[in-house]
């Protein structure tokens, strides 16, 4: 990528600004808005998709550009492609207020999906709903940590949950049945059983059929694993033959 630093502030508005203090002086980048998790993720991975511009600011805000004599010191080198891939990795992402906010809900939203997707009413053996959870999480003030791994501020959300009683709720166990040629079977067997709890029945034939328990969240990983893997409609299935409560808190794999 060739150097494009030039010596008139640029103003830019909308973006997320990614920081990174190196050499005792301050570094930034202007990034679209959600393209930073999707690099540091790995789902993209060309930077001129992530940098809403090629240049590397000492003040975003201000539009105030970094020197070369600066980015030499710092990173070793004036190639702002490099230097932006430094900052990505290891800089720090400022987050507006309404940013944050929206960050918070769609983890709320995250987490509520989770604890419905693990649990059921015990009196029904039927789940609960996404809005009725996270109606229950508001009452008894759950908050949500941004910096916390998703699945053990789920298990975290139904402990309290069951704590405070104000919606009857367990952990349950899905029953499923899986259906797929067994050829397809031999071949994904080993990815197939990393999400079974517990296996009931495995029957070989023409046809692999297996019977077992899984934890409710396992469901949508099984089924997608089953259409990128096994070619042709309605080749494997899987379907739920019935749920069940559990008790205790068992840890969320």
């Amino acid at each position: 990528m060739p150097i494009n630093q030039p010596s008139n502030q640029i103003k830019l508005t909308n973006v997320s600004i990614v920081r990174l203090k190196k050499g005792g002086k301050r570094f930034e980048i202007a990034a679209y808005p959600n393209t930073v998790k999707s690099w540091r993720a790995g789902v993209e991975k060309d930077i001129s998709e992530v940098l809403q511009i090629e240049s590397i600011f000492i003040n975003t805000s201000k539009g105030q550009l970094a020197k070369h004599d600066d980015l030499q010191k710092a990173f070793g080198t004036t190639d702002v492609a490099e230097i932006a891939k430094t900052i990505l990795d290891k800089g720090e992402l400022q987050v507006g207020g309404k940013e944050r906010e929206a960050e918070l809900d769609s983890l709320r939203k995250e987490i509520s999906t989770g604890v419905a997707e693990r649990c059921v009413d015990p009196t029904t053996q039927r789940p609960h709903t996404v809005t009725m959870i996270e109606k229950a999480l508001n009452e008894i003030h759950f908050n949500v940590q941004p910096t916390k791994a998703v699945k053990s501020q789920i298990l975290e959300a139904i402990r309290l949950l069951q704590e405070a009683k104000t919606i009857p709720i367990q952990r349950a166990r899905m029953r499923i049945r899986l259906t797929m040629p067994s050829k397809d079977g031999k071949r994904i067997k080993g990815e197939v059983l990393k999400n079974i709890e517990k296996v009931e029945e495995d029957d070989w034939s023409e046809e692999w059929e297996l019977i077992g328990l899984i934890d409710p969240g396992s469901f949508r990983v099984i089924n997608e694993l089953l259409q990128k893997e096994v070619k042709g409609k309605d080749r494997a299935r899987v379907e739920t033959l019935s749920f069940a409560a559990i008790e205790g808190d068992e840890r969320i794999e």
